[in-house]
This record gives structure tokens, C-alpha cells and sequence, in this order.
């Protein structure tokens, strides 16, 4: 069961101890570990989802290793409280969309550069990339190129596969990141076999959606239990001053400053369009842990006509404490959807971007949907509203519909437990497969999170990409 995934640290520190001695090779991080007496891990995240990850990655690493963990790199405040000082701060590379890019493309460069640099200085025995695609890779490439293949340059893991099954042409481009990626943790099931036949080391690892189920005691094999739901939106709603019979919306804009300036203002409008038709209406936004973005959301709110709730973005309870409360959501795309799946909270996914950024989607995709749920049940569950269609009156017409029609509210709510369990139940095979290749056991393979999955993966996956055999 979920509760059990993330055990006490020194029952991993047991299964470590029970692991028969062997010779050290540079090929595993564990070994080159061991050897020096410390390890170190030089980890990138260009963005707050990424920030998540990593620091959830970091903190398993630290629990996994029978020796002292040292952390450099480039990351946000969760990180930061994982023990990383980053080099600069996070948002200076949270840059999304080709047009948008256009006017940063110099300090970015940089910042590769004063990366790479300090990544040697460094001396890791791990560099782990965390999603941001564009800056990784560059980073990747040009590590690899400075190492010159010495027999001690370290693994090359990137977490977060690039979503190359979207578009057209893209899963040949796998074939390329070989070169300067040595392994791929992916967070959708179909995408490990997919990199693998295209000549990429590859391991599911599990989705982040399942480390907040972990976080929240909820079992994606169990039916939701309703009274925990209802006294977290009790407690929210009394926490923040907000009546019983108050409508809550809550709105995810994003979590980079371009979307948020671009999304929030839509959104706002939406509701607008149905306040009359909503009692005690009070909005609750998430606020991204970005200085630009908190103060950017303060501002707006500050001439709206109704209530309105800030809370912190950061706050796993929070956040979720406020979709248990709320009737519906207004999502940008992104990870938030899999949130609100999980919260069962119906929503509609929204979307826009430069027209130059859009036209070249359009060109270059492969599928029909944008939203995770969507495309992992292959059906339109979410409502998706996007690009030149996405005006603040066809989105209010879609979000009435969501708030009133039951229909179609329990439509989003009937299909999340399929989408927890399409997540679910390879990531639980592959914790079997861990616990036999490293000897648990004795161990409940349930003690695996998709944090410490990806961990065991980047401690034990030799350079020659097989699992450590006994």
C-alpha cells in the first residue's frame, strides 16, 4: 500500500548493509562512492516542478547512502532545503517557447558555460538534469565534451524524458542523446520501452503525482476516502476564513513569470463572467515559490471584485487542502493537472503561447491532446482549451459546464483512478525488480517511492547499463 512506500532510514541503511562486498569499478556511482568516502551529485532544475523532483531525489540519495552526500548545482528553495546553494538562482533559466527564448538566448549561453565550469571544479560522481530540456542537454553535451571520455567522468542521468512521442520525427532524435546521456528516468510508463528501441538506456521510475499520493496517505488501489477529503476542506476553508456555502474556484496559472503574466489575466476574466451565477464566490491561487511571480499574482489580485486567497505554491498540504475544498480548477497545462486528478477536483486545462511558438506546434505534433490525463487515456476526460481559442468567454462557457453539469464532473472524477493506476502498477514492478537484483528480500517492494526508485537507479545502474547482479 502507498503508506508504506518511504521507510524509516535506517532500514535502508539494512538493506545496504546486506549488500555482499564486491570489487570497486568506475562504472557505478555506489562503487566510485564508496571508494572516495563521500558522494557527490552535481544536480540542475530550471523550474519549480523540477525543484520538486530534485529535492525529493536528493533527499532519497541521502537516505540510500552508507556515505556522507555533498549537492552542488542549480535549483529553487525546496533544494535549497536539501542542502544545495545554487549557482544562480533558478528562474534566470525558466524559459518556455522558441519566441520567447529569442531575447535571453546570451545569458543563457552563460550560464551553461559558468555551469559546466563549476560542474568540474566539482568533481561529481553523478550529474542528474532535471527536465528543462534545452538547457540540460547543452549542459550534458558540453560536460561530456570537456571529460573527453576519461574512464572517471561521471554518469550522465537526465530525469524527466522529453515528451519526443509528441511529435513528429521525434523519437528518432533519441538516438542522438546517447551521446552525452547515459541513462533516461522516465515518469510515464510507455516511454522507458520507447527510449530503449531507440538505442537510449532507459528506467519508468515512477510519476511525481505518486509521491504526493505517498505524501498524502492516498492508495491508488483503494477507493478515496471521503471523510478525509471533506476534513481537509473543512480545515482549509476555517483556516482561511471562508464560509461553508462559499464556491471556491481555484486557479493554477503556472509556475514561470511568461505563463502566469500571460494566463492569470484570463482567467480572472473567466470568473468575472460567472460570478453572478456563483454564491459567496472566493478564488484561491497557488503561488508559485518565484519572488516575480508572487509579487507579479499580488498585485493583479489586488483589483479584483471578490475574495481572493493566496497560498503557498511550495505547501503540498496546502494545495491540496485547497482543491479538497474547491468546486472546480482553471489549470495552464502542466504537471497541476495530475494534481487535481489526484484530488479528483474537475478542472479545464488552458493554454496559451506566442503565435510563432504556436503555429510551430501545430506543424510539428503528433497527437491530439496536451493535459497527461488526456493523453494516457487516449480520451478527451479533461476539457483542453487552447492557443487562439483560448478567450476568457469560451472558457467561462467550458468551466459552467464543469461546475454544474454532474455529467461531466464525474467524468474527470470516475477516470482518475484509472490514471493512478496506469502510473501505479509498473512503478510497483519495478520496485520488485529492485528488491531481487539488490537482495531485499526481505523487504516489502512497497517500500519504493518514485523519489527513491530514481534514486536506487542512479546509485546502481553501471555505465555498461545493467543492474548490478548478486
Amino acid at each position: 500500500m502507498l503508506p508504506r512506500w518511504i521507510p524509516a532510514a535506517w532500514h535502508q541503511r539494512r538493506l545496504l548493509a546486506r549488500l555482499p562486498s564486491r570489487a570497486y569499478s568506475h562504472g557505478r556511482v555506489f562503487d566510485a562512492a564508496a571508494r572516495d568516502g563521500e558522494l557527490r551529485v552535481f544536480v540542475v532544475a530550471g523550474e519549480v516542478s523540477g525543484d520538486s523532483l530534485a529535492s525529493r531525489l536528493m533527499a532519497s540519495l541521502r537516505k540510500l547512502s552508507p556515505v556522507p552526500v555533498r549537492f552542488a548545482g542549480v535549483g529553487g528553495q525546496l533544494m535549497y532545503k536539501e542542502g544545495l546553494q545554487s549557482l544562480f538562482p533558478m528562474e534566470e533559466i525558466a524559459i518556455m517557447g522558441l519566441w520567447e527564448l529569442l531575447p535571453h538566448i546570451y545569458n543563457v549561453k552563460r550560464k551553461i558555460t559558468d555551469t559546466v565550469d563549476a560542474a568540474i571544479l566539482f568533481r561529481p560522481h553523478a550529474v542528474v538534469t532535471i527536465d528543462s530540456k534545452g538547457f540540460s542537454f547543452r549542459l550534458l553535451q558540453q560536460l561530456k565534451c570537456r571529460y573527453n571520455q576519461k574512464a572517471d567522468s561521471p554518469l550522465h542521468v537526465h530525469y524527466v524524458a522529453p515528451s519526443f512521442w509528441a511529435w513528429k520525427g521525434g523519437e528518432s532524435r533519441l538516438s542522438k542523446l546517447r551521446d552525452f546521456v547515459d541513462h533516461m528516468l522516465c515518469i510515464l510508463p510507455f516511454e522507458e520501452e520507447i527510449c530503449r528501441l531507440n538505442g537510449l538506456p532507459a528506467t519508468y521510475v515512477g510519476h511525481p503525482l505518486l509521491d504526493d499520493a505517498a505524501g498524502l496517505n492516498v492508495d491508488p488501489e483503494l477507493p478515496s476516502d471521503k471523510s478525509v477529503h471533506q476534513r481537509s476542506a473543512e480545515a482549509f476553508r476555517l483556516e482561511y476564513g471562508l464560509s461553508p456555502d462559499a464556491t471556491i474556484l481555484t486557479m493554477l496559472p503556472g509556475s514561470r513569470m511568461q505563463e502566469v503574466a500571460r494566463m492569470l489575466p484570463i482567467f480572472l476574466r473567466t470568473v468575472q463572467h460567472l460570478s453572478h451565477t456563483l454564491n459567496e464566490l472566493s478564488l484561491v491561487i497557488p503561488v508559485a515559490p518565484h519572488r516575480d511571480v508572487k509579487t507579479y499574482v499580488e498585485n493583479v489580485v489586488r483589483s479584483v471584485p471578490f475574495s481572493v486567497v493566496l497560498i503557498p505554491g511550495g505547501s503540498l498540504e496546502k494545495r491540496y487542502g485547497a482543491f479538497n475544498a474547491s468546486k472546480a480548477a482553471l489549470c495552464t497545462s502542466g504537471t497541476a493537472v495530475m494534481e487535481l486528478m489526484l484530488a479528483k477536483l474537475p478542472c479545464v486545462v488552458a493554454y496559451q503561447a506566442h503565435f510563432i511558438t504556436e503555429c510551430f506546434i501545430h506543424l510539428r505534433k503528433k497527437i491530439n491532446f496536451i493535459s497527461l490525463p488526456n493523453i494516457l487515456l487516449n480520451s478527451p476526460v479533461v476539457p483542453e482549451i487552447l492557443f487562439r481559442a483560448c478567450t476568457d468567454k469560451k472558457l467561462a462557457a467550458k468551466l459552467s459546464e464543469v461546475i454544474f453539469d454532474d455529467e461531466v464532473r464525474q467524468l474527470q472524477v470516475g477516470s482518475a483512478e484509472r490514471v493512478l493506476q496506469v502510473l501505479y502498477e509498473p512503478m510497483e514492478q519495478q520496485g520488485n525488480l529492485f528488491a531481487e537484483e539488490l537482495g531485499g528480500s526481505s523487504l516489502s517492494p512497497n517500500v519504493y517511492s518514485p523519489s527513491m526508485i530514481a534514486a536506487l537507479t542512479v546509485l546502481y545502474m553501471d555505465k555498461n547499463q545493467q543492474m548490478v547482479q548478486n
